[in-house]
């Protein structure tokens, strides 16, 4: 091999090493099949990758309770959406661990015979948001890009990528495509005092203030649902206690005799929702000297909580 054919063989090879590192376009998985739900997560390098979920939590519709008008008004919603008719964007906000992340989950294990795929992307990957759609918008399955507790300071890059997503880009919807997304803020934007005064007399202050409040609500408007979750009761509490309890194998009698130190747990932690009766389960259930045979219609809630993945 004389030099110049050396020098174009390490030439070669220097512009393989740079283009492993550049990022590259989003590529489609090569099986779809491979899972029901998806994980967008991008790389050290820039790129973008797509990640079979192996293990979602078990969760089924059934399972959730006091959530009924919630949960009528989602599976509603998602069984339009995979039987090919319109449907809208969902954003499920309220009271934290009341169910919302969990309610996605069942709606996904529910309607995934029928086609449902379910894509996990973080708040900060946002702005990847349009390529992720180019990738599926050819399949026939209906996807649910899912963004769990969702919410944004001012400036943040994603917030502009998921208003031209949900509506405002020059491209149509994507038929096969919708944005479920759970906050425990219904405007998704921190709001002031100050956004409401209709003058600041500061040095830089806003010119035209009612346009900052309508900026800010803008983003959760465009969803064409909103479902809306509230703390429970003492009763809807120690129902989901009992709930949980009884998946875990104990009786009726032991359920009984817990719900005192349910209602401890829940005074001490400061919240009655589902979560917090789900981890008192666990709690009192591993203290009890019986056996417990757990029923695996419902998770290992280790997965379940509304900040969790899937």
């Amino acid at each position: 091999m004389n030099p110049l054919e050396r020098l174009v063989e390490r030439a070669e090879q220097l512009m393989q090493r740079i283009e492993s590192v550049l990022p590259q376009p989003l590529q489609a998985p090569a099986d779809w099949n491979a899972a029901i739900a998806w994980r967008y997560r991008k790389r050290a390098n820039g790129c973008g990758v797509l990640e079979p979920v192996r293990h979602v939590g078990a969760m089924q519709l059934s399972d959730l309770q006091n959530v009924d008008v919630q949960k009528d008004k989602i599976a509603r919603n998602t069984e339009q959406f995979v039987q090919g008719r319109t449907a809208n964007n969902v954003l499920l906000t309220g009271a934290r661990g009341t169910g919302k992340s969990s309610l996605i989950r069942a709606c996904l294990h529910a309607y995934a015979p029928q086609g449902l795929r379910l894509i996990e992307v973080d708040k900060v990957d946002l702005t990847d948001l349009p390529d992720i759609v180019d990738v599926v918008a050819g399949r026939p399955e209906k996807f649910v890009i899912y963004c769990d507790d969702l919410s944004f300071e001012e400036g943040e890059p994603g917030y502009k990528a998921m208003k031209s997503i949900l509506d405002g880009s020059v491209s149509a919807a994507t038929p096969n495509v919708l944005v479920y997304a759970t906050s425990n803020r219904r405007h998704l934007l921190p709001e002031y005092m100050t956004d409401n005064l209709t003058h600041s007399k500061g040095e830089h202050g806003e010119i035209h203030p009612g346009e900052v409040v309508e900026e800010k609500i803008s983003l959760s408007e465009r969803f064409g649902l909103w479902v809306s979750f509230y703390p429970f009761s003492q009763d809807e509490y120690l129902r989901v206690v009992a709930q949980w309890l009884r998946a875990m194998g104990l009786d009726d009698a032991a359920i009984a005799a817990a719900q005192p130190e349910a209602l401890v747990w829940a005074l001490e932690r400061g919240s009655r929702s589902g979560r917090v009766a789900q981890q008192f389960a666990r709690d009192y259930a591993g203290r009890s000297e019986r056996p417990v045979a757990v029923r695996h219609r419902i998770a290992d809630v280790d997965g379940l909580s509304d900040g969790a993945e899937i």
